[in-house]
């Protein structure tokens, strides 16, 4: 009876977490496939969850921000999906590879041409985008979500820190510190190498660490030899003294 018990509050137990849980995997979300670095490029998917038994997901709006405008953003195909991307004129020109964009994509529309992402299924929609702005630490996506039944779910609103996560969280995606701001990394980027800038003797050879490792490893060899032909002779003349023993 004990172990009945035991076992039915262990079982309550994770339906309680399970039904706490879902509200926070439930909803539109997006990640990178990969780094997503500040002044970079990345590919990003939105996870689009069906959360209804009743009707399945026909159509996503994924808007752009338009306070951090992108110069790049094209998505990959995705089986069963038609795509349409929509450009707007920016407010402010937009600076990519030394020319000036008035206008960039605002938002991307998926559409189902069959039957969409049915109950108990998910669909993830990838984009590529960049350049990644260097002024923020995240991008906020706004998208609005369709069901066959013709309802709709806006996934707008913006978490703010220290606060409970608002019932329809817009997508968030975490930017990552530029690659050129990591040890060694902008260097690198710039085209150093550590052997050009390792201090050169007057021969011109370099004295980098290098050099110190095969000098280390060339003195080991050397006086492994020593020790080894050492260990050779003792023995030799070990076994010629007991020789001369025995025949004495």
């Amino acid at each position: 009876m004990k172990v009945s018990r035991i076992t039915a509050a262990a079982s309550a137990a994770g339906i309680a977490v399970l039904a706490l849980s879902a509200p926070a995997f439930a909803h539109v979300s997006v990640q990178p496939e990969g780094p997503a670095a500040k002044g970079g490029y990345a590919v990003v998917a939105f996870k689009v969850p069906n959360e209804r038994d009743n009707a399945s997901t026909t159509k996503l709006e994924v808007t752009i921000p338009a306070d951090h405008p992108l110069a790049s953003v094209m998505p990959q195909p995705v089986a069963g999906w038609k795509v349409e991307v929509t450009r707007s004129t920016l407010d402010k020109p937009l600076e990519s590879h030394g020319e000036k964009l008035t206008e960039a994509v605002s938002k991307v529309t998926w559409t189902a041409e069959g039957k969409g992402i049915e109950p108990g299924y998910f669909q993830k929609f990838p984009l590529s985008v960049g350049a990644l702005p260097e002024d923020t630490d995240q991008l906020v996506f706004k998208a609005i979500q369709t069901y066959s039944n013709k309802e709709v779910v806006r996934w707008i609103e913006v978490p703010q820190e220290g606060q409970e996560e608002p019932d329809n969280p817009a997508p968030v995606l975490e930017l990552t510190a530029a690659e050129g701001d990591s040890h060694g990394a902008a260097g690198a980027k710039a085209g150093t190498d550590t052997e050009s800038a390792a201090p050169k003797t007057a021969a011109g050879a370099s004295t980098g660490s290098g050099d110190d490792s095969d000098t280390t490893a060339r003195v080991l060899g050397i006086v492994g030899i020593v020790v080894g032909a050492a260990g050779v002779a003792y023995g030799v003349l070990a076994g010629r003294r007991r020789d001369t023993g025995a025949t004495a």
